[in-house]
């Protein structure tokens, strides 16, 4: 999985085109507005860091998942949103500064929380001690694959604001499709990895994706932040960096079995994501 070049290559480019084309319908009145409410911040940040995680070892319990496969999930549980998370949050109408802001405090957030619940699992799970170094590479990757196109986007606005409106509909669907066929190329691509472990820790991988989702959307619903804003919650925190988790498992921990669960995870998110969108907008016409 972690040398696919579809994964490697492909998939990031094509995120980094269309996070610029988000920013061309984002202005700075769009993110001083998100730091006006700290509380959707607080929110998210506390779900993902302290929430998701036991999660994640209480579905290893109940899964009864061997031991590097339980550490393979608690890593992704203790990694922040993936970019993904802002193309989905576009296609379903959520709040995408904040889906961005979001990413980008997460991330840094993760520079200390994923060390710490990678040590507890590799205790928990595999009797083993480990100092984990902080991920900081990756995170400056996230960085740029995040900040730096939607800054190009966001510039293109401000010098030409009438290309932007008109970009905005063409842009959500170049998102569609280009979704739809990464869904496609990821599945024939690693159908060999889905068929063999699947079995064994897809549904677990499945399960957390949806209570990451849910859990996002309604701690969001039930705090009464509105609707744009539980959408982006729900995606920062349902969608994760599946690339970074695999990562650590390989270059950081050795482990190469640690790798199975994130990368069943980041083929199974597009189609539980797509799924949850769909639903989002539903209700949403429903609603009008």
């Amino acid at each position: 999985m972690s040398d696919n070049p579809l994964l490697v290559v492909f998939l990031p480019i094509a995120l980094a085109v269309v996070m610029a084309g988000l920013g061309l319908h984002l202005t700075l009145a769009d993110f001083r507005r998100v730091l006006q409410v700290p509380r959707a911040v607080a929110i998210a940040l506390g779900v993902q860091a302290l929430l998701l995680p036991p999660v994640a070892i209480g579905l290893c319990l109940a899964f009864r998942l061997p031991g590097e496969l339980a550490l393979g999930l608690v890593l992704l549980a203790a990694s922040p949103g993936g970019v993904t998370a802002n193309l989905f949050s576009h296609i379903a109408r959520g709040d995408v500064a904040l889906n961005i802001t979001l990413t980008a405090i997460n991330s840094l957030l993760a520079l200390l929380t994923l060390p710490l619940w990678t040590a507890l699992a590799l205790s928990w799970f595999l009797g083993a001690e480990a100092q984990v170094p902080p991920p900081v590479g990756k995170v400056l990757e996230v960085a740029v694959l995040v900040i730096a196109p939607v800054t190009l986007g966001m510039a293109l606005r401000a010098w030409y604001p009438s290309l932007a409106d008109a970009a905005e509909k063409p842009v959500r669907s170049l998102s569609s499709l280009l979704l739809g066929v990464l869904i496609a190329l990821a599945f024939y691509s690693e159908w060999d990895t889905v068929r063999a472990f699947a079995p064994v820790v897809g549904l677990a991988c499945i399960s957390f994706n949806l209570i990451s989702l849910l859990s996002g959307y309604f701690a969001a619903r039930g705090a009464r932040l509105a609707e744009p804003q539980a959408i982006a919650i729900g995606f920062e925190i349902g969608i994760h960096n599946g690339t970074l988790a695999i990562f650590i498992a390989i270059e950081v921990l050795g482990r190469t079995q640690a790798t199975i669960a994130p990368a069943i995870y980041s083929l199974s998110m597009y189609l539980t994501g797509a799924l949850f969108a769909a639903w989002l907008l539903h209700r949403r016409k429903r609603a009008a």
